[in-house]
């Protein structure tokens, strides 16, 4: 059982606040931007680029928008499926992933007031969210960043890397998750294509 479940809420939110990953959006930065699809709910302001900054910029940012989360632990992965994804996920910024995807999700006030266990049935048993993508791994690089603790638009910041060639099987796996049980309880997400600057 992971400790930070059992944390007070200040508590989880002070320890995810050190660790926090700012997303920015704007006219500069590592990636190109080039395509954001609002696919559900409003959408975000146009921007050319995309910064990956390992700090909390808060107010202070220059750029269109800011997206902040942070890496936290894994909250619907049993042991088993924890050693998988240790075993086959690749590590972020490798030379030949050269495309990328940031797409945030927000879900809805449904999906929260159900149980952690009811949330797990859905996410994996029902869906197979965690079974989808590892059948994408190691092609697909991804992590996974918290929102909702933070008070951000979002709750999740999803972000994967995967070399030009790999980007229809991308659109698949996307394909499969969105048709999944799981995503009826999304009620904002932009899928955000971009490329090394």
């Amino acid at each position: 059982m992971p400790i930070l479940p059992a944390l007070g809420d200040s508590v989880r939110k002070r320890e995810a606040m050190k660790k926090i990953t700012s997303f920015v959006g704007g006219t500069s930065g590592a990636w190109r931007i080039l395509s954001m699809e609002t696919v559900a709910g409003e959408p975000l302001s146009l921007a050319t680029h995309l910064d990956i900054l390992d700090s909390n910029l808060s107010e202070n940012f220059s750029g269109n928008w800011q997206l902040r989360g942070s890496r936290s632990y894994e909250r619907y992965t049993n042991h088993e499926e924890h050693e998988q994804l240790i075993q086959k996920s690749p590590p972020l910024g490798r030379p030949e992933a050269n495309s990328a995807a940031l797409i945030p999700i927000q879900k809805t006030d449904l999906w929260w007031q159900l149980s952690q266990d009811e949330r797990r049935k859905i996410f994996e048993e029902e869906s197979h969210h965690i079974e989808i993508g590892m059948a994408y791994l190691p092609a697909i690089a991804r992590r996974l960043y918290h929102s909702k603790d933070l008070g951000e638009p979002f709750d999740f910041l999803t972000w994967f890397e995967f070399d030009s060639k790999d980007k229809l099987a991308f659109d698949k796996l996307l394909k499969e998750l969105r048709q999944s049980k799981e995503w009826t309880y999304v009620q904002r997400e932009i899928d955000i294509r971009l490329v090394r600057s």
